[in-house]
């Protein structure tokens, strides 16, 4: 879902995930949990002012640094992206949160976008991305699939 909030266009993205809130929080802040459905491999330093490098081979030859500008245990965190292939940053504010029915409920806010054409650009691009990575977030916790093994983006 895209959301023109007052200081900008918003990427928003929920996915529910029949897990315990606390377990997905893991694949979001951990370094083992995140190489399980996002980067090949990883490091992270979990405090605010903390970084997660994400490295997209083993030997950490490319990789992606992440700031941790926001991180509360009990299920927030914030990351620093930079968005497409572009110079701008667009932080990713991640909240997990109980959901009595279903397990847990997975949001992924991105943002501010400028509203220029560019900059909408990077956001639908972006908006494939995530979606693709929060689908594979879901397989992993429930079925134990990584779908980058079948089909990578």
């Amino acid at each position: 879902m895209i959301k023109r909030e007052a200081d900008g266009v918003w990427v928003v993205l929920e996915e529910t995930i029949a897990s315990h809130h606390d377990e997905v929080f893991t694949f979001l802040t951990t370094a083992g949990c995140l190489t399980r459905w996002f980067p090949v491999a990883a490091k992270v330093d979990l405090r605010p002012g903390g970084r997660i490098v994400l490295s997209w081979d083993k030997d950490f030859t490319r990789t992606t640094t992440v700031a941790i500008l926001d991180y509360d245990a009990g299920g927030m965190i914030v990351w620093d992206w930079q968005a497409g292939h572009s110079e701008q940053h667009a932080p990713v504010y991640w909240s997990v949160q109980p959901d009595m029915e279903e397990g847990c409920r997975v949001e992924l806010r991105q943002g501010p976008f400028r509203e220029d054409v560019d900059s909408l650009i990077t956001m639908a691009e972006e908006v494939a991305y995530w979606r693709w990575y929060l689908c594979n977030l879901r397989s992993v916790l429930e079925s134990s699939h990584d779908m980058r093994k079948i089909r990578p983006l």
